[in-house]
């Protein structure tokens, strides 16, 4: 299983347009062969920060679904980003 699991910065003006443009990814990623969980969302705290959370059965179902990567137009207003993959060998109840 992997997590990506990260968070990216836009503009605090734009957030709100960017996180409405990503609606239909997430709604993709969430119905794709492999998806366990999905989603990006606005930060409590911080205006500009998108919050990112995805989890995966495999990596070939993350690249199956990932393709060419974000559209350029996304890509764009992304001022900044930490992002990482997660490989999990276990789960367990809290």
């Amino acid at each position: 299983m992997l997590i990506v699991s990260g968070r990216l910065y836009v503009d605090p003006q734009a957030r709100g347009d960017y996180l409405a443009g990503c609606r239909a990814i997430i709604e993709a990623a969430r119905a794709a062969p492999g998806c366990l969980d999905f989603v990006l969302a606005a930060d409590p705290l911080d205006p500009a920060r998108i919050n990112v959370y995805e989890r995966w059965e495999s990596d070939a179902d993350l690249d199956r679904f990932r393709g060419a990567g974000p559209d350029p137009g996304q890509q764009a207003d992304i001022r900044d980003a930490s992002v990482a993959k997660y490989r999990i060998s276990a789960t367990e109840a809290p």
